[in-house]
């Protein structure tokens, strides 16, 4: 993967943006605003590309994303749920149509058992309530080497959650919220009320 793979899929994925009227906001850890910065080269990309969140601290995740500590302690930053809790963040905070999420270990330091340098989770969320996530484990490639590959496969899913169904211009954000909702996994508290006979 080059810097032209980066380019030619950033002019690409803004052409179509353009064409089917989307928004995007990207959320950041270990590639460091390096989406935004890809997207951004490319002259216009104003007109798509809303905002970036860089969030390399858990509290940034907290406090920028709406990432619950709980999903934190739980899953760690490194994680599916973090991911698609950090899209779905960027997705409600910026009001855009498609939002993407990057946190994984770039290396060389920041190993632990069950997740080793080159293990980055990505997740795109859509107004219209289609999420994906993607779990890439690029090895020990170099630091470098694992936030370029970071970068082509976020703007590879941004793509392909673009082309899919057509989303309309700033539709109300239920199904991010229910999104929101699966992601906490938080358990129900108490029993589904019962309803009442009908009187005679």
């Amino acid at each position: 993967m080059s810097g032209s793979d980066a380019r030619a899929l950033s002019r690409s994925l803004l052409d179509l943006c353009r064409m089917r009227k989307l928004t995007v906001a990207t959320a950041e850890s270990c590639t460091g605003g390096l989406v935004a910065g890809a997207l951004t080269e490319i002259p216009g990309s104003s007109d798509v590309l809303d905002r970036g969140f860089v969030t390399y601290s858990d509290e940034a995740k907290r406090a920028m994303l709406g990432v619950k500590a709980t999903t934190l302690a739980t899953f760690g930053a490194v994680s599916k749920e973090t991911a698609t809790a950090m899209a779905v963040g960027a997705l409600e905070r910026a009001g855009v149509d498609l939002a993407v999420a990057i946190t994984g270990i770039a290396g060389p330091g920041g190993a632990t058992p069950g997740k080793p340098v080159g293990l980055v989770h990505f997740a795109v969320a859509a107004r219209d309530g289609r999420i994906l996530h993607r779990e890439c484990r690029f090895g020990a490639i170099g630091r470098g080497g694992v936030r370029q590959r970071s970068v082509v496969e976020a703007l590879r899913m941004l793509t392909e959650l673009a082309r899919g169904p057509q989303v309309h211009a700033k539709p109300r954000l239920e199904a991010a919220s229910r999104i929101r909702q699966r992601v906490a996994r938080s358990p129900r508290r108490g029993t589904a009320k019962r309803r009442r006979p009908p009187r005679a």
